[in-house]
């Protein structure tokens, strides 16, 4: 669990052992703007939409018997607008679209708090590797703005940003690697597994 925060992990084998020095050992994906429709503090089960490519991605890493993951802000919990149960019945629908994630680290904290979980902390991704049993640096994390690029890289992993409307022109500008879509940056981790830093 993250400090403060919540997280659950349903690991199905050993995770990405034989692929070590030649794929990831794990890939997180940021949730909202990255797997579905960024619906600011969505509650809604109903309101999930996933985004272009995601079950195509997601598949793409399961295939290769790679573990992914969640790593999710969700300052909605701490400013009263979403409860835990909440944010747990939207988890439960993304899954029943995408399939079971081997981890989801979820941030409940508001942005003033000061929790070290919160991206652009390194907190999620290092939960999320440590319950996977993944050393961080053969990790890759995937979202839409800059803060899941800069917590991949607070934790020394790698960071690959997919730029959304509500990216920012300078999160694009700033990050290392970037991908049009979710399947094109799954294919960019898997075929330059080394990745630039």
């Amino acid at each position: 669990m993250t400090p403060g925060g919540f997280a659950d992990a349903r690991l199905g084998g050993a995770p990405g052992s034989a692929w070590a020095g030649e794929v990831p050992g794990a890939v997180l994906f940021d949730r909202d703007g990255t797997l579905v429709v960024d619906v600011p503090y969505n509650g809604d089960p109903a309101q999930v939409e996933l985004m272009p490519s995601a079950r195509e991605a997601v598949a793409a890493v399961r295939s290769l018997g790679i573990p992914v993951g969640v790593v999710s802000n969700q300052s909605g919990v701490a400013r009263g607008i979403l409860t835990r149960r909440q944010v747990e019945a939207v988890r439960q629908r993304v899954e029943d679209l995408l399939g079971p994630f081997a981890v989801w680290a979820v941030c409940p904290h508001g942005p003033d708090d000061g929790c070290g979980c919160r991206k652009p902390a390194p907190g999620l991704v290092l939960a999320a590797c440590e319950r996977l049993g993944v050393p961080a640096e053969r990790c890759v994390v995937i979202g839409d703005i800059g803060s899941d690029v800069a917590a991949a890289h607070a934790a020394g992993a790698r960071g690959v940003l997919v730029p959304t409307a509500m990216t920012r022109p300078e999160e694009t500008a700033a990050a290392d690697e970037t991908a049009a879509d979710l399947l094109e940056a799954v294919r960019l981790v898997l075929s330059s597994p080394g990745g630039r830093r």
